[in-house]
């Protein structure tokens, strides 16, 4: 098996600086790119990055001068998803297998329609808690990532997607990423998306980070109301989400550090537009057509909608 020799990593947040840093560390510093529009180049190029309070050095390429590589990464946020895929297009060849770490169960079919769902191996990213504010990263957790493939018979191309598959996880190995494969991949896919609908909503409604969100107990039935909707939903589309997922997933919760908190949160912190439209907003979208009543997640949607509007006023 050829060996991938470069990886462009889209999107420079809390987890798109986390791998580029593994990758550089364990493969070499030209092993990994980040590319972006030419605005973000030169806003990027007079900015010092750390990492855990170390300086870190990061290539970072414009997306226009690229040209196709083994692997892509898409990091950014789910508000800036198509922009991205925009700015990728040149790193993507036919060759070129492309995982998604963004949060939500949709990146994948999105990306898949613009470049070829041969191209995708689906990714779930979990257990990190990657803190990132300007320029600076710090995390205690790398966490781990949760791949597989959508099964769809046989044949050739069934095959090839296989040894994409293969190709990554033997550049995971590389890399020092660490990873499991998944054989029902939305599974684990809806499962993710239930912590995140849960957790990632309710820091930010209630202003608060991992420990707060475990320890007020208002705030802790708020996350588990979520959850619980997302279940109900996730079986009425076929996925087997049960009680003891949830279960599990909080109980990784407890593993982070209290002081940690979410994306979302910390999009809460900086005024950034935040996420609610890939959480709640699907939930509450996908619910109407199955005349399912979500409360908790309406009101969370509500919520969150309400705190950025005062931002802007």
């Amino acid at each position: 098996m050829e060996r991938w020799m470069q990886t462009a990593i889209v999107g420079m947040g809390a987890l798109g600086m986390m791998y580029g840093e593994r990758i550089g560390g364990k493969l070499g510093k030209d092993a990994v790119c980040f590319v972006a529009d030419e605005g973000r180049v030169k806003r990027y190029q007079d900015k010092e990055f750390t990492v855990n309070g170390e300086l870190r050095q990061f290539l970072i390429r414009d997306g226009r001068k690229m040209e196709p590589v083994d692997l892509v990464i898409v990091a950014v946020k789910g508000t800036g998803l198509l922009a991205a895929l925009d700015v990728m297009e040149r790193c993507v060849g036919k060759d070129t297998t492309i995982i998604s770490v963004l949060n939500g169960i949709s990146s994948e079919e999105i990306i898949g329609e613009r470049f070829g769902e041969e191209k995708v191996v689906y990714c779930v990213a979990q257990g990190m808690d990657a803190v990132k504010f300007g320029s600076a990263l710090n995390y205690s957790r790398f966490g781990e990532l949760r791949i597989g493939i959508l099964q769809k018979g046989g044949g050739k191309g069934q095959e090839a997607v296989y040894q994409r598959l293969a190709a990554l996880e033997a550049f995971l190995g590389q890399a020092g990423i660490p990873y499991v494969e998944e054989k029902d991949i939305l599974y684990r896919l809806w499962g993710k998306f239930m912590l995140n609908v849960g957790v990632n909503q309710t820091c930010m409604a209630y202003e608060t980070n991992y420990g707060g969100v475990l320890a007020q107990k208002e705030a802790y039935h708020t996350m588990r109301g979520a959850m619980e909707e997302v279940i109900r939903l996730a079986n009425l589309e076929g996925i087997a989400l049960t009680g003891k997922d949830m279960e599990e997933y909080i109980d990784l919760l407890k593993t982070l550090a209290p002081e940690g908190m979410p994306s979302m949160r910390q999009d809460g912190i900086s005024h950034r537009p935040s996420e609610v439209e890939l959480f709640s907003g699907t939930v509450r979208k996908i619910a109407q057509k199955h005349g399912l009543a979500v409360p908790v997640n309406d009101w969370l949607y509500e919520k969150i909608c309400g705190m950025e509007r005062a931002w802007e006023d």
